[in-house]
């Protein structure tokens, strides 16, 4: 009897365990938020938009084992100078296209099959990218196999970004439609902006930031190096500048540090511009080298002045010095152009020291404010020309303010003609200045190149999603002539670092960069926030996937949630949805009870 009760009791456990088995099977059904979000991500669609281009029914399946990404030999492709760049952007983008876990794929056999991209690069490769670099590219993706074609190693790598955003995930399957597109960017100059004085950055975030500028085909990173509150550039002209300037001496970025983010940023087609703010901004310059500052001295007005304010335009030796520095400057970072400043300079500190007002005298500026812009125009001029000096002869970007005191000082067209001015207040709360759309009139009226910022500065912050807002801002929505427009070279995304650090970088400037992103490359009629919001969804949860925790915007969920535990390729959630775990334990917690009562009461 014992017996037959223990076999009778083994075999009601074994069918709890298959049924146990069959409704947790039944339970993970797609919930109800999977089939509503369907609509909210366009999957296979590319970020930024390209300029053209035509999706067909035709539709090739992707073989993660066989695959191959191929440079066309007989192409510049195949030339020792492309390489260098080409070859390893093949070998990273082919790591890009898969992502399905292997024991979620299914097999391919049957399918039409999509067994390589050729790549063509038409012309000789340069070693740096730069103002002028060609970015164009062209794909094909039809029954004769996958090609892409560019002109320069630059516009291959966008385009293997594009062929990458190409590929989705269908039934355990990489796949990807017939395609064919046509492709440039809008404006030459596409750039995020960081500040590393106010919070150190690791060079690993910066790293990452870059792989994200790539993947939204972002091409200038502007780097706001050092500020008053720290100098962490480590100068061998001129070591005292971090070793006494940069908040410690851990906090600070080595020859070695500034050569691997340019060699990174090199591989994925993006400028290096740093910049190093002067006359303004220098308090922690004089840390170390306090003979090269004002020194604020107490008046009626302010008798509680006694720091070092901004650069001592009075002193020869103040332009030595800046020579020096931007000599070792130019030889670290390789592009044509740096960032010299000159905004929010205090005319207070000079007002207050003799020696300044003594050189204003003898040259002749009044003590006004005419006469103050005077002075900072013929430093910034000085500065200009420190550049021009260097080999190679290096270019400045300057802060808008430059432009509107050469308008107080009354000579509105006497900067270089190749100084870009940056165009970053507005008249809002938040910023200064005229609107920054007068502004724009203004500066290319004059003749000047410009580049934008007023519209893009990512360290404000909103509740709920505010990408729209970025994305509606267009630099060319001012009233000027075309030849006007064509002055405007792009713009740049912002995120000055009161308050962020390596803690939320990344994801505040992410996915709110991805707009500007699309507004700077793709064609000014691409301008519907609400028409891009399910590419923008998959761009959001693309990023995500490749390990860059980009913010979410709004109540959804990715398919591939961040990678919190660093196991990518392969890392995926073990769920996406807390549905079908909440409704299996429940069914499965009922079951067990029935059987339970069932079993107890036959042996009652």
């Amino acid at each position: 009897m014992a017996t037959t009760c223990s076999t009778r009791l083994h075999l009601l456990l074994f069918v709890a365990v298959c049924l146990r088995a069959a409704v947790s099977e039944w339970s993970y059904q797609t919930s109800w938020y999977e089939n509503s979000r369907a609509d909210k991500v366009a999957r296979g669609t590319v970020w930024p938009q390209p300029r053209s281009v035509e999706t067909t029914a035709a539709r090739f399946s992707l073989d993660p084992g066989n695959f191959k990404i191929e440079a066309y030999p007989s192409s510049a492709a195949g030339t020792a100078e492309c390489k260098e760049v080409v070859d390893p952007a093949l070998t990273r983008y082919l790591g890009l296209l898969f992502w399905i876990p292997g024991d979620e794929r299914t097999g391919v056999d049957g399918d039409e099959i999509l067994d390589k991209l050729v790549v063509t690069v038409a012309r000789r490769c340069n070693r740096y990218p730069s103002m002028q670099s060609d970015e164009s590219y062209s794909i094909e993706v039809n029954s004769d196999g996958a090609t892409l074609q560019a002109q320069t190693a630059w516009g291959a790598l966008r385009g293997l970004e594009t062929f990458s955003q190409l590929v989705y995930e269908d039934n355990g399957k990489h796949v990807m439609n017939g395609t064919s597109i046509s492709d440039s960017p809008r404006f030459a100059h596409r750039g995020v902006m960081i500040d590393t004085a106010r919070h150190f950055l690791p060079v690993p975030y910066i790293l990452q930031n870059l792989d994200a500028m790539a993947y939204n085909k972002l091409n200038v990173f502007h780097w706001h190096m050092v500020d008053d509150q720290a100098f962490p550039f480590q100068s061998t002209t001129f070591p005292d500048l971090s070793g006494r300037g940069a908040y410690t001496r851990k906090h600070v970025y080595t020859p070695d540090d500034v050569s691997d983010v340019i060699e990174f940023a090199r591989l994925r087609g993006i400028r290096v511009i740093p910049e190093f703010d002067t006359p303004g901004h220098m308090m922690s310059w004089g840390q170390g080298h306090p003979e090269i500052l004002t020194r604020c001295l107490p008046t009626s007005f302010q008798p509680d002045i006694y720091h070092l304010g901004p650069a001592n335009p009075a002193r020869e030796a103040t332009y030595t010095f800046m020579r020096d520095l931007f000599q070792e400057i130019r030889e670290v970072f390789a592009d044509e152009y740096l960032h010299v400043g000159g905004d929010e300079v205090r005319f207070q500190c000079w007002n207050s020291n003799e020696e300044v007002q003594q050189f204003m005298r003898q040259q002749g500026y009044p003590n006004t404010t005419e006469g103050f812009a005077k002075l900072q125009e013929y430093y910034i001029r000085r500065i200009l020309d420190i550049l021009h000096q260097i080999p190679e002869r290096t270019r400045g970007i300057v802060w808008q303010e430059i432009f509107d005191n050469s308008i107080v000082s009354g000579d509105p067209t006497g900067l270089n003609r190749d100084t870009i001015i940056h165009v970053w207040q507005w008249n809002d709360t938040r910023y200064q200045g005229v609107p920054f759309r007068e502004e724009l009139a203004k500066v290319t009226r004059a003749g000047y190149k410009t580049i934008l910022s007023s519209c893009w500065y990512l360290n404000y912050i909103n509740y709920g999603r505010d990408w729209p807002q970025f994305y509606e801002c267009d630099p060319h929505n001012f009233t000027g002539t075309d030849q006007q427009k064509q002055l405007v070279l792009g713009g740049e995304a912002c995120l000055w670092a009161e308050w962020v650090d390596s803690t939320n970088f990344i994801p505040r400037m992410w996915p709110r960069a991805s707009a500007v992103a699309e507004r700077l490359w793709s064609p000014q009629d691409v301008a519907d926030s609400t028409a891009a919001s399910p590419r923008m969804e998959e761009q959001r949860c693309r990023m995500v996937r490749r390990g860059i925790p980009a913010q979410p915007q709004g109540p959804s969920f990715c398919q591939y949630e961040f990678n919190i535990l660093g196991q990518q390729p392969d890392y995926r959630p073990v769920i996406t949805s807390a549905a079908p775990r909440v409704m299996g334990g429940l069914l499965h917690r009922v079951f067990l009870l029935l059987v339970a009562s069932a079993v107890s009461g036959r042996w009652a």
